[in-house]
């Protein structure tokens, strides 16, 4: 060939790239990529010159933003090209954290397509793919670390659940990873927190077998795919049916089919086994509506939605991975194996005619992740409350308010909460040691008049520091009736605790007495417990802790507490998942506690050797106003032990400094999903 021949076939190549792209398989796929091939196509070559079928998707990056149709378009940090021996490739590719779409944790360069269609349609899509990396780090006990999903069918109505997602899942030190696919139930009724994911293995392992502890992971599958390993899928729509086909030189041939008209899990008694397994401890234990996913719009994604993300695994043991996210630096992340990287070969669609658009998708999800959700819009009573920070600041009116230090609301992967949260030093109310972020209700009722509070929370954090003498150390507040004449004592306060370096902690709720005469120095309280142990149990010097209660609640665990003053008498229920449900009745207007005598031993042991020996009047709460709280009451102070060996912790404050006491645990972070409030009923 001579020179001018030469010149003339590189002017023309890169009309042809695409062309033998698309005949790689009848070219000599695995012939070695020439130099200049090579060279070419890293300056030239588009994503659509490999797979031209960009028009019909829009493009969701890492970084939160939706590109559009990635006609001729590249991001050299997400979506780009590139060649090896077998020819060229789109490459898709997310880190650990960034700007994500919609209300997901995670991060996704992944296409979303611009049609929907209903399941009695036909649709198809295919794709060839390796996946080339998967986060190096995460909590192995967590199903989805380690994992990325490539491709999806995405409901747009409704719940927005997800019937398809096919995953790929590699353990660090693992050659072989596994490839399955989870359907996600379309859950009946308007609560969609309750959903769950059922795993099917296609090579290698499904999506519930997880490590032992963080950095144990099971066997290495025998049958598992690698990294840089070919495999393809087949998705096909029809008639309410979808048929999967999965494929892999070497690889035994998968297929499958799923109704996504008539429901499997209709009935609580349908439950799978894997399921009560992996997501009911977690209280995502619901039903899926009779017809499925029938009338829905459905759309395909593919592409990498990165599976692995930087939450605490405590707040969600499911969904949260704990993986190194830098800060969400991308290039620190990108550096050291933080990310997840898919290449596709090839991939088409088959769009229904009928299919239309799904522009109310993009437009309800596009820059959802950076909108600010207000506490008032998740729990709604929030007009009923004004709120005292950590700070000192206060606020009378919380609708459409939000602190981002102290009371804001996150998604934990299934559900959104409100998050109260204070630091063991800072500005508190006037008769207090404790900071708090903590709700006051506006409205005063006396105990004959009644009211009612309920809550559904997790706590999240209690101060590391303290002294374990110390009553009070390592425990908050997350409920209680607080008198607002006479002494402005408390007739109840919801205690957790929880030891450092021990798993579970103790739910129990206090009883103040409210003090005969003028003098209110002598009160005390008297504890019951819960789940775990009451108040009294501590250790016997700064660093001894007493035993884990063995029917504890750990931090992350959720459970419900109602308080329900009806006539004078206060009913108290408490619920959790796996746990016993308590019932407790005290009269607030008749007292146990009128003489010396009655005073019970607990309290002898406790307050009476600091001097709290008092005594209640006859009456008890009986004609206070009082009033519900609700939050974090941080219980955890740097006051010393030798002031009081019930109430001054002793804990780490870093001179009032909030940022470093966040840095260093030395605070307390309760989340609720769930509250009410309103006039007392009569006891069930």
């Amino acid at each position: 060939m001579n020179q001018e021949t030469a010149q003339s076939l590189n002017k023309v190549f890169p009309y042809l790239i695409g062309i033998i792209v698309l005949f790689t398989c009848c070219n000599g796929g695995n012939k070695k990529t020439p130099e200049h091939l090579k060279d070419l196509s890293s300056t030239t070559i588009k994503a659509n010159d490999v797979i031209p079928f960009f028009e019909h998707w829009n493009l969701i990056l890492g970084d939160g933003t939706n590109a559009g149709p990635a006609v001729d378009f590249e991001n050299k940090d997400f979506f780009y090209t590139s060649t090896d021996e077998n020819g060229n490739w789109v490459v898709f590719k997310s880190p650990n954290a960034g700007n994500t779409h919609g209300t997901s944790n995670n991060t996704r360069t992944e296409l979303a397509q611009l049609k929907k269609w209903t399941p009695m349609t036909s649709a198809k899509m295919n794709a060839t793919l390796k996946v080339m990396n998967v986060s190096t780090t995460g909590d192995a006990r967590v199903a989805s670390t380690h994992s990325v999903v490539v491709g999806q069918i995405h409901s747009a109505d409704g719940h927005e659940n997800e019937p398809l997602k096919i995953f790929y899942k590699k353990f660090p030190g693992h050659t072989k990873g596994s490839v399955f696919w989870n359907y996600e139930i379309n859950t009946a009724g308007e609560d969609n927190s309750q959903r769950w994911d059922y795993s099917y293995p296609i090579w290698g392992y499904d999506f519930s077998v997880v490590g032992s502890d963080e950095n144990t992971f099971p066997p290495e599958p025998e049958d598992g795919i690698a990294l840089g390993e070919e495999f393809s899928y087949s998705v096909e729509i029809k008639e309410g049916m979808m048929h999967l086909t999965f494929t892999s030189d070497g690889h035994e041939t998968k297929t499958f089919a799923k109704n996504l008209i008539v429901s499997d899990y209709a009935k609580r008694s349908n439950i799978p086994e894997q399921v009560k397994t992996l997501f009911v401890p977690i209280g995502q234990d619901g039903i899926e509506r009779q017809n499925a996913y029938q009338g829905e719009g459905l759309f395909f994604k593919l592409g990498t939605y990165n599976q692995t993300n930087g939450k605490d695994p405590k707040v969600n043991k499911v969904w949260c991975s704990g993986a190194e996210t830098h800060g969400g630096d991308l290039q620190k992340q990108y550096a050291d194996g933080n990310y997840a990287e898919v290449w596709f070969k090839s991939a088409n669609i088959t769009i229904p005619d009928d299919a239309i658009s799904n522009a109310g998708y993009f437009e309800a999800n596009d820059g959802l992740s950076a909108k600010t959700v207000y506490p008032s819009e998740v729990i709604p009573f929030m007009n009923k409350f004004k709120i005292l920070l950590g700070n000192g600041i206060k606020e009378e009116n919380l609708v459409g308010y939000e602190h981002k230090d102290f009371f804001y609301t996150v998604i934990d992967g299934t559900r959104r909460w409100v998050v109260y949260k204070t630091p063991n030093s800072g500005i508190t109310s006037k008769n207090s040691s404790n900071t708090r972020t903590e709700l006051h209700e506006k409205r005063e009722w006396t105990p004959e008049e009644g009211g009612k509070l309920t809550g559904t929370c997790k706590v999240m954090q209690v101060s590391v520091s303290g002294d374990a003498r110390v009553a009070a150390s390592y425990s908050t507040v997350v409920g209680q009736i607080h008198s607002g004449e006479g002494h402005e004592n408390e007739p109840i306060k919801i205690f957790y605790k929880k030891f450092p370096g021990q798993t579970k902690g103790s739910v129990f709720w206090n009883y103040e007495i409210n003090t005969a005469g003028d003098d209110n120095s002598g009160r005390w309280d008297f504890s019951t417990a819960v789940w775990g142990n009451d108040m009294s149990v501590i250790g016997k010097d700064k660093e001894d802790y007493p035993a884990e209660p063995t029917d504890g609640i750990e931090l992350g665990e959720e459970f419900s507490y109602e308080i329900n003053v009806y006539m004078g008498i206060m009913y108290l229920t408490f619920e959790s998942e796996g746990h016993e449900t308590k019932t407790f009745t005290k009269n607030l207007l008749i007292s146990e506690y009128v003489s010396p005598s009655d005073i019970p031993d607990q309290v002898k042991r406790l307050f009476v050797p600091i001097g709290q020996n008092g005594t209640e009047r006859a009456k008890a709460y009986g004609g206070e106003l009082g009033y519900f709280k609700q939050g974090a009451y941080n219980q955890t102070n740097g006051k010393s032990p030798d002031t009081n060996r019930v109430w001054c912790a002793g804990a780490e404050t870093y001179g009032g400094d909030i940022t470093k006491q966040y840095e260093n645990g030395c605070y307390t972070e309760v989340w609720f999903r769930e509250a009410t409030v309103g006039p007392g009923v009569p006891n069930k």
